[in-house]
């Protein structure tokens, strides 16, 4: 079997959660006996070479679009359906703060694709979409899906709901390496050392990290690259931050093994999160985990988590506060090596592939 992974154009230059998806489970796919390409959005392709082709966010349509066009393999969907509509309502400022306000999600979202287009930092490779618009492209990708592959049947629900379209899905976890994090037992813990590893970002919401957490007590670690179309994000946790909170560029993840290893909590108060991959590989090596309560991060971290409200930095620090005080929750551990390892990923990814050619 030969698949075709295609993605978005900027997925190696800005790195995201997505990244770190793609490539394991391409790499465990062929560990299992499937021959993998991964493709960006903006290549040419003979799409004659493969069986299946597998694409990756369902909020770039246009991406998918301009391929579903040009052939008639079948084709699957990881959604990584990420909703950026809060924040973008509530934290977004000047006159595009104050039009997102009054706009419906998808009409933002084609919004800012149009924006970036006008500005030459992004192309628009379906000019269709343009006629579309967002929330229809959405429809018909969900409509011509051989199937769904969603990280979490919260995240089906929420397409559902917002888009109307049933379809055949199968949830896809997001996972770990148990072989590359592997905890060094010599590395004690450092009770006030919290981390926050991710692309720095609006999303992300490490400027109210940074205010929670300014001038106390804790070491902060924000660890990561700023999102390119967001200098002024980045500039403005930096101006935020006091003598206790680091910044460190983003790091390859066989790096983070050490900090995760030291480290007592690790914080990731996003405005919205449909996993949180570093906050899994966070708490298989040890770390209590603060994660935000928007998204779909209940179905993997269950009760096991500390989750916080990410418009408050009071309730952030409250629950930083509270996971430095209990000890690492070995059954949250126990889960992620059972259910969300990416061997597992790709088996279930396997499995999806038949489902489809069969």
């Amino acid at each position: 079997m030969k698949v075709l992974f295609i993605s978005r154009v900027t997925l190696f230059k800005d790195k995201g959660g997505d990244t770190v998806q793609i490539i394991n489970t391409a790499e465990h796919l062929r560990k299992i006996g499937v021959a993998v390409d991964i493709k960006l959005s903006n290549e040419q392709i003979d799409y004659n070479c493969y069986d299946l082709i597998h694409f990756f966010n369902i909020i770039r349509p246009s991406d998918i679009l301009h391929h579903i066009s040009k052939t008639k393999k079948p084709f699957v969907v990881s959604t990584i359906f990420v909703d950026y509509s809060e924040y973008e309502k509530t934290q977004r400022k000047g006159f595009a703060g104050t039009l997102f306000k009054v706009l419906p999600p998808d009409l933002i979202e084609y919004a800012k694709v149009i924006a970036r287009y006008v500005l030459g930092s992004d192309r628009i490779l379906s000019y269709s979409y343009l006629l579309l618009g967002q929330k229809k492209s959405i429809q018909k990708v969900l409509k011509g899906a051989a199937l769904l592959l969603p990280n979490s049947n919260s995240e089906y629900r929420r397409l559902y709901q917002r888009y109307g379209i049933t379809a055949k899905y199968k949830v896809i976890p997001n996972a770990i390496d148990p072989q590359l994090f592997v905890r060094k037992q010599n590395v004690p813990k450092t009770n006030n050392l919290v981390l926050c590893i991710g692309r720095i970002e609006g999303r992300k919401n490490q400027l109210n990290l940074i205010k929670a957490l300014n001038n106390s007590t804790f070491k902060l670690l924000i660890i990561g690259s700023y999102a390119t179309n967001q200098p002024g994000y980045y500039k403005a946790c930096r101006d935020a931050a006091s003598a206790n909170i680091e910044f460190i560029e983003n790091l390859a993840q066989d790096r983070l093994v050490d900090y995760y290893s030291r480290a007592k909590v690790h914080a990731l108060p996003s405005w919205f999160e449909t996993t949180g991959l570093s906050s899994l590989e966070a708490a298989i090596l040890g770390c209590n985990i603060v994660i935000t309560d928007k998204g779909d991060t209940k179905e993997y971290f269950e009760h096991m988590a500390f989750y916080c409200n990410p418009e408050s930095p009071e309730s952030i620090r409250k629950a930083v506060e509270a996971a430095v005080g209990s000890p690492a929750n070995e059954g949250l551990r126990q889960k992620i090596l059972k259910e969300y390892t990416w061997s597992v990923t790709a088996e279930k990814t396997l499995e999806a592939y038949h489902q489809v050619l069969d």
